[in-house]
């Protein structure tokens, strides 16, 4: 469904042809997404690594990426702000299975994480709780044992015009997604990345589809469930079967083409969560809005707005404007974004004041395996503290990709 900007595809490489096929179901962020990305790293040193990569993607069908992401963070207010760090490792995994050469693929779909502390007490996931921020600086990262995040059967139809998945999923993978949504190498802020209007639960197992029709319109549903949980796979049946609680989610949708599916994309996004009887969460339906568009090829200006009533919903209303900049290759970018966001009842109980958010990064391409990302956000009048004014949050995120 979704790929890549166009000038990022790895249209004269070795296997591309492999790559360039990936219907990419979800953003940037998903397992196709983050596939495409990779296709373009290249490395003197490692150069016949990549090369066997993509052969083998090419002859049998099977594509793969591991990566690892460090990141630290510091703040300038807050009872305990030094140095906080941590680190993720993702394995994505892509086998074509059947019609590989057709608009009609099947494929496996599966990713393996593990997101863990370095070294210290705090990750910088806690960092807002610190400095009396309702929201996350750092998402998504945590401390979560080897988890199996996605593990789905995706079959293409009518030439990757109306896609199905089945299995566990990660709803954030495509819901509400634009061209700067990935929380792994885009915005580090939950505000950005996604948005803290919609309950998106962990991933579990459900089901999605899309249907793309009159060449620039699009329907996309899915339901999920609400007590998914990846690091106990084994029982996501009895969980989406017994517990029967579950996330939907329906966006309308306008894209430029099929190519240009989150780059250049207006849509309307509606979802309902069920009541969480165990975790003490009541049901819940919002809205969300989002416009992105891709100029001159390099320019990616963004405006999305949510609304939340109640289903554990983190904010009740947001607005998000910004815009991404792709300079020398299409992987470096510079963006920047503004936020206002009323946080829900269910943070303190009470009515709080709003804050406001404001977060500017760049992310520059090393030795072409490795990605740095330095990061700068300005919370203002932090809802849980307001007479705080202004606290700083800087940051540096790494990836490396193989």
């Amino acid at each position: 469904m979704f790929v890549w900007p166009p000038a990022c595809r790895a249209q004269d490489e070795p296997g591309s042809d492999t790559i360039k096929r990936l219907p990419g179901f979800g953003g940037p962020g998903s397992v196709p997404g983050q596939l495409k990305r990779d296709a373009k790293l290249k490395n003197t040193l490692l150069e016949p690594y990549f090369d066997f990569k993509a052969r083998f993607a090419k002859q049998h069908g099977f594509a793969y990426s591991i990566d690892y992401y460090p990141i630290i963070q510091t703040a300038t207010g807050g009872a305990d702000t030094g140095l906080e760090a941590s680190g993720a490792f993702l394995a994505y995994f892509y086998y074509a299975l059947a019609g590989r050469r057709s608009g009609n693929t099947g494929a496996l779909v599966f990713q393996v994480e593990n997101r863990h502390r370095l070294g210290n007490d705090m990750l910088p996931e806690g960092l807002g709780n610190a400095i009396d921020y309702a929201g996350f600086v750092a998402d998504p990262y945590g401390n979560m044992p080897w988890a199996l995040t996605n593990f789905y059967w995706e079959q293409n139809l009518l030439n990757y015009h109306l896609t199905f998945l089945a299995g566990i999923l990660d709803a954030t993978d495509y819901t509400n997604v634009y061209a700067l949504v990935d929380p792994w190498t885009d915005f580090y802020n939950l505000a950005f990345s996604n948005d803290l209007t919609i309950p998106i639960p962990d991933p579990g197992l459900g089901i999605a589809i899309y249907a793309q029709f009159l060449e620039n319109l699009y329907i996309l549903g899915s339901l999920v469930d609400a007590n998914g949980d990846p690091t106990k796979p084994l029982e996501s049946f009895d969980s989406f079967f017994g517990d029967a609680a579950y996330f939907t989610s329906i966006e309308l949708g306008w894209i430029k083409s099929l190519a240009q599916g989150y780059t250049d994309n207006i849509h309307l996004t509606f979802w309902h969560a069920a009541e969480r009887a165990l975790a003490k969460v009541p049901p819940g339906w919002g809205l969300a809005f989002s416009v992105n568009r891709l100029l001159a090829e390099r320019w990616s200006p963004f405006l999305r707005a949510g609304y939340a009533s109640d289903g554990g919903a983190f904010w009740e209303r947001s607005v998000s404007l910004g815009c991404g900049y792709h300079y020398s290759e299409i992987i470096n970018q510079l963006g920047f974004g503004l936020n206002w966001g009323r946080p829900s009842l269910s943070i303190s109980g009470e009515s709080i004041d709003n804050q406001f958010t404001a977060e500017i990064y760049t992310r520059f391409n090393l030795w072409k395996v490795f990605t740095l990302t330095p990061d700068i956000q300005l919370l203002i009048n932090p809802a849980l503290n307001p007479d705080k004014g202004v606290v700083a949050v800087f940051g540096l995120r790494g990836r490396i990709s193989l």
